[in-house]
């Protein structure tokens, strides 16, 4: 009966090893990990738990791998297509600087037009009033010389 006993304990032992190598394993990332207990009792059982326990696991894994995947493919093209919409805003942005300095360029050149034609006018100005007094003595001095021939 002793040996018996210390038999069925190390028999008990074993399963219980077995699952405990598997449990550890699936807490280290090995979803793989597999235990196989071939008895027809609770042993059986609980390793066919645990099977089914780091199958599901193994799948739920895998299943979230995909979809970080998914999303990172999806995250690349999103980011491609919002560098391109950067690349024409750019290039929008550098013709219109282009554009807006051509007007700037064409501003000052016609201020300065207009501040030429302004001294033009005053230049002008000053002539046609130096022709109006010369005209207003030459008339008063026409005007002496009839009085003066009267």
């Amino acid at each position: 009966i002793f040996f018996f006993g210390i038999a069925i304990g190390q028999n008990l032992s074993s399963f219980i090893k077995k699952i405990l190598v598997g449990a550890t394993e699936l807490s280290q990332g090995n979803f793989s990990s597999r235990v196989y207990i071939e008895t027809k009792d609770e042993f059986s059982d609980l390793a066919k738990i645990f099977n089914k326990i780091a199958e599901e696991l193994e799948v739920s894994r895998e299943n979230e791998a995909n979809m970080e995947r998914a999303l990172g493919v999806k995250v690349k093209a999103k980011t491609q297509e919002l560098e391109e919409i950067i690349g024409a805003l750019e290039q929008k942005v550098k013709n219109r600087t282009v554009e807006l300095e051509r007007l700037l360029s064409e501003t000052n050149k016609l201020q300065t037009e207009i501040g030429i034609k302004e001294q033009e006018i005053v230049q002008l100005k000053k002539e046609l009033d130096e022709i109006n007094q010369k005209s207003a003595k030459g008339n008063i001095l026409k005007q002496k010389k009839d009085i003066e021939n009267l």
